[in-house]
């Protein structure tokens, strides 16, 4: 970890000394391909343009400045201006930003959208800036299915013991705990190693993460469970955040916002077309019994409403959930 971090902050300085005093480090861990690795180039582009050529963004893509955690830390401490982050990560921070993956709360996408966009958003973005953090906006991070080496997981009887990579959520791993699996944390960056040598039985993620880092190779049983959503907030920290005029914090939200639409389009079309692409790769699907699901999941809403009881009935509400 230590190499690691020296490495981070070795890179920092390489991208800094050839920066200007008015450029932003715009910092993501997906590759080349993924909606989010396109929409933080499209974030560069509309910021500049909105700044009139007076800032410009280096974008460092591929967790070249380190995992999530480790971005999240930089942009607290200045190191990087702007990280498309997860909630995961986020959520070790602010943990109200978890309750956003609470099993089976949207329908679909367009539901998820809304209530982040809305009353819900801001009172995390509140939260957020308790710890030191500005929440620009919110991506998207799909809605997730698990995918195994070699079996469907179309009944909760089916994960029993299932050794499955999480993000570093604490939601995720009770829901999966919740469903008899052996769930354990792990950053992004090292999941397809840690499949191929045998760490693990399968993960979970959305079509999107998991087509563009070819896990579906590695994992080919997809069962669609849409267990649970995750987002992908944009987040500054409140040091930059303090420094910059009103006019350039206006072109940091909205470019979060154009941004935004195009990688959530991205990520829509994912959902709506990957299947057939990943069958024809050598994928196979199935779907999971979802009612059998919710009812071996519903004592993580118990949980989690002792603790955080104005914003799971304020997701309640939002989402139409009785």
């Amino acid at each position: 970890m230590k190499k690691h971090v020296l490495a981070v902050l070795a890179a920092t300085t390489m991208i800094a000394g050839t920066a200007q005093a008015d450029e932003v480090i715009f910092a993501h861990g997906a590759n080349p391909g993924n909606p989010r690795f396109i929409a933080a180039e499209k974030w560069a582009e509309e910021f500049s343009k909105c700044t009139g050529g007076k800032d410009t963004v280096n974008v460092a893509p591929s967790a070249t400045m380190g995992n999530d955690v480790e971005m999240l830390t930089s942009v607290n401490a200045g190191i990087i201006q702007v990280t498309a982050n997860s909630q995961g990560a986020m959520s070790q921070i602010v943990p109200e930003i978890g309750l956003l993956g609470l099993p089976f709360l949207f329908k679909d996408l367009p539901a998820a959208w809304e209530v982040m966009d809305g009353e819900v958003g801001q009172m995390l973005d509140e939260r957020a800036q308790n710890a030191g953090l500005k929440i620009l906006g919110f991506w998207d991070n799909g809605i997730r299915n698990v995918t195994h080496v070699g079996k469907f997981v179309s009944e909760p009887a089916d994960l029993k013991g299932m050794k499955i990579r999480t993000p570093p959520d604490e939601m995720t791993v009770d829901i999966f705990k919740a469903l008899g699996a052996s769930p354990a944390p792990l950053a992004w960056s090292e999941l397809p190693t840690a499949l191929q040598s045998g760490v693990f039985d399968g993960q979970e993620n959305p079509l999107t993460n998991i087509y563009s880092a070819k896990l579906h190779e590695i994992t080919p049983y997809v069962t669609m469970t849409g267990h649970k959503y995750e987002s992908t907030p944009v987040v500054t920290g409140l040091a930059w955040w303090s420094s910059i005029d009103d006019a350039t914090k206006a072109c940091a939200v909205e470019a979060t916002k154009e941004a935004g639409k195009l990688q959530r389009q991205l990520s829509q079309e994912g959902d709506d077309t990957l299947r057939p692409k990943m069958e024809a790769e050598g994928a196979k699907f199935a779907d999971a019994d979802k009612a059998a699901y919710q009812a071996a999941t519903a004592s993580v809403y118990d949980k989690y409403a002792q603790t955080y009881p104005d914003l799971v009935a304020a997701l309640k509400k939002a989402t139409g959930m009785k």
